[in-house]
This record gives structure tokens, C-alpha cells and sequence, in this order.
């Protein structure tokens, strides 16, 4: 039996100078639910630090509307810009991101918060280096792919070239220290790689020998270990080493099903140490319950979810560079969003990592929207390009 092939669906579109634009209507709507939501929950829990802080509640819930302002500009213009574009400057773009890392590192250009130099500010907005960088690794490893299909696929070369330049930048992120995101940089560049087509026996070796590295890295620096041993018993020092975790475990044990109520969350009064950022997840147990924290990891699955449909429609349209990239984007953010849960949970070690769209800060959402745009922007060129094509017919048959 014959048929002609239909073309795919295409949403919304936009017109704009002679040209088109196709959004994807149910990442779209994904998307703004997870900024909506974290807006209301990053106010929630920031109310009464900001009284405490700035003698103005509204403090950190006005600059997080800020933020998700200017991030829908700033997506607004990396969707604008053609995916060519990324892959002709994506090793230039790799060396800028290098360049960050060492900046942040200098006194007096890199700001120290608890510790750790991960900050710049520009134009009055704290930016954190690590999420600029994740983005700029997955446009990288998509051009790489692309440039070196075969070598990926047949040679070990395809895997050592990029994990070379990989481990400066893995270098100057301990040296922060970020080994968070560290870990989601590796990991995104292996998932690329393995959806590839890398050879398996090459992968497995390449984990093992994260995995030792990591252990390596555990064991040399005592505040690593210290956030280890917490996390295997968090209640053995719940005043102090372990305090955060055992916080965080309260405020989930106090949501139970529907949640104490919005608001009303006691964690978040200066017991739950980042409520507002690292442990949001933790206040939406809380104050919504068990509901609530599922209805976020719903968002994130559809959010990964439609990043997958849109790279395998690139790859059907034979643009693999584009497909790469959604995919890339769709393990970063179902990679990150799953550590910061497990971190918030107890089932993984603590570290510094935001929940994507949702956690506050300036930097993080304006990224994670920027990398929300180039995942629009890849389906709006993958349906131009199936659309440009004349329809032919396809044969099947059933069984």
C-alpha cells in the first residue's frame, strides 16, 4: 500500500520579514510553566530573606522577574540567529568560553561566594561562568560530531580530541571549585558522544576512567569527602555537616501528599540554608507535596522529551549538526535538573547546581533561555527544510 508521506506538525508560526518561524507549542508552554512556577516558588521562598537582607521582601522576587525579562530577550536573540552560525564559530566560541574561566579565576574580575569563584559581573548581573560554558561545550561537541562523523564512530581519536581540550576546561572548573558542573560538562559530552554512535568498548573505558578520577578527586579534597560521608548518613551530624541535607529531608517528610500549603513552608526561614536556589525543589516539597514535585518532574520529562522528537526530526532532515545540538541540550537539562533533585532528595552527594528556569539567578535563567531558543530555532529549520522538499511517496505494508 502506498501513501504520501505527511509532512510533520508545525505548531505555531511566526512571520517576520518573508520569513517563517515554527514554534513547537508544547515545549513552548513547558517552558513557560517551569519559569511561571519557579517564579512563584523563588518568591515563596525568598520573602523573608529579602526583609532580612535588603529591608524589602520583594527584593529577590523583582530581580527574578528581571532576569526571566531579560532571558526571553536574550532568547529572543539566539533564536534569531541561523544554526550555521553556531557551527562556523562553535571552536572560537569554545576558546571564548577558556578565556571566561581564567577570567573568573582572577582577583578582582572573578566575585567569591561561600568559598568558591564562579562569578562574573556584567552590566550589573552576577553570571555564573559554568552555565555559559555548558551551553558553548554542547554547541562544540555538535560541530565536532558533525565535522568527524566517522572518526567518532570508528576510531578512539573521536573520543580523546575533544575530551583533550575537555580537561582544561575541567581543570579551571575545579579550580573554582566546580565540580558540579564539571560533572554535567563530562557527562553531556559523553551522552552526545554515545548517541553518536561512539564504539562501546571505548565509552565504557572512558567512564571507568571518569569514574577514577572522580573517586580520585573525592578523596583529595576533604570538603568532597565531607559532602560524601554526609550523604551516606545525613543524621549522624544533622547540626552541622549534614545540616542541609537533613533540612531538606524535613521539609519533604512535612509536605507528605499535597503540601503544608503555599507559604507556609518553616524549612525556608533561615533553616534551609539556598532556598531560594540549590534547594528550591526542597520548598515545593514542602509546600506542595508530593504532588507538586511530581507535577515539576512531569515539566522536565515533556521538556526532555520534545528536545528528543526535535533532534530526531533534524536528523530526518539531514541536518546533523542541528541534531546534535538538540540533543545535547536535552541531556544538559535532563542531566542538571536530575542531580539538583537527587541533591535535594538525598540520592546524590550535595552539590552547587540550580534547578534549570526555576532556581533564581540572573545568569542561569538568561542561558537556560538562550539554550530553550536554539532548541526552537532547530525545529523551525528542520521544518523548512522537510517542507522545501517536494513530497514523495513511501511504501508500506501491513503485517
Amino acid at each position: 500500500m502506498s501513501a504520501i508521506a505527511s509532512p510533520p506538525r508545525r505548531g505555531l508560526v511566526l512571520h517576520w520579514r518573508g520569513s517563517r518561524f515554527y514554534i513547537d507549542t508544547l515545549l513552548l508552554l513547558t517552558s513557560l510553566a517551569l519559569l511561571l512556577f519557579g517564579f512563584v516558588m523563588v518568591a515563596s521562598a525568598s520573602l523573608h530573606l529579602g526583609d532580612k537582607l535588603a529591608n524589602d521582601s520583594f527584593y529577590f522576587p523583582r530581580h527574578q522577574l528581571i532576569h526571566i525579562t531579560l532571558g526571553l530577550v536574550v532568547g529572543c536573540a539566539a533564536a534569531a540567529i541561523r544554526l550555521e552560525t553556531w557551527r562556523n564559530i562553535s571552536l572560537q566560541l569554545f576558546f571564548i568560553g577558556l578565556l571566561l574561566l581564567v577570567l573568573v579565576l582572577v582577583p578582582g574580575i572573578g566575585k567569591v561566594v561561600n568559598g568558591s569563584s564562579r562569578w562574573i559581573n556584567l552590566l550589573g548581573i552576577r553570571i555564573q561562568v559554568s552555565e555559559v560554558f555548558k551551553l558553548i561545550v554542547v554547541i562544540y561537541m555538535a560541530s565536532f560530531i558533525d565535522r568527524h562523523i566517522s572518526i567518532v564512530r570508528n576510531s578512539i581519536q573521536g573520543m580523546i580530541r575533544p575530551f583533550m581540550l575537555l580537561g582544561i576546561a575541567a581543570l579551571l572548573l575545579l579550580k573554582e571549585p566546580d565540580f558540579g558542573a564539571t560533572a554535567v560538562i563530562m557527562s553531556v559530552a559523553l551522552g552526545m558522544l554515545f548517541l553518536a554512535g561512539a564504539s562501546l568498548w571505548q565509552f565504557g573505558a572512558l567512564i571507568a576512567a571518569f569514574a577514577g578520577a572522580g573517586v580520585v578527586l573525592i578523596m583529595t579534597a576533604e570538603y568532597r569527602l565531607r559532602r560524601v560521608l554526609s550523604f551516606l548518613d545525613p543524621w549522624d551530624d544533622p547540626l552541622n555537616s549534614d545540616f542541609q541535607l537533613s533540612q531538606a529531608l524535613i521539609a519533604f517528610g512535612r509536605g507528605e501528599w499535597s503540601g503544608v500549603g503555599l507559604g507556609s513552608s518553616i524549612q525556608k526561614m533561615f533553616y534551609l540554608p539556598e532556598a531560594h536556589t540549590d534547594f528550591l525543589f526542597s520548598v515545593i516539597g514542602e509546600e506542595l507535596g508530593l504532588m507538586g514535585t511530581t507535577s515539576v518532574i512531569l515539566l522536565f520529562m515533556v521538556l526532555v522529551w520534545r528536545a528528543f522528537v526535535i533532534g530526531r526530526m533534524a536528523e530526518n532532515s539531514s541536518t546533523r549538526f542541528s541534531a546534535f545540538l538538540a540533543y545535547g541540550i536535552g541531556i544538559w537539562f535532563g542531566l542538571q535538573a536530575f542531580i539538583n533533585m537527587g541533591v535535594n532528595m538525598g540520592l546524590l552527594p550535595t552539590k552547587g547546581l540550580t534547578l534549570p528556569l526555576m532556581s533564581y539567578g540572573g545568569g542561569s535563567i538568561m542561558v537556560m533561555c538562550a539554550a530553550l531558543a536554539v532548541l526552537f530555532r532547530v525545529r523551525s529549520e528542520a521544518i523548512a527544510a522537510v517542507t522545501a522538499k517536494p513530497r514523495v511517496r513511501s511504501s508500506w505494508s501491513s503485517v
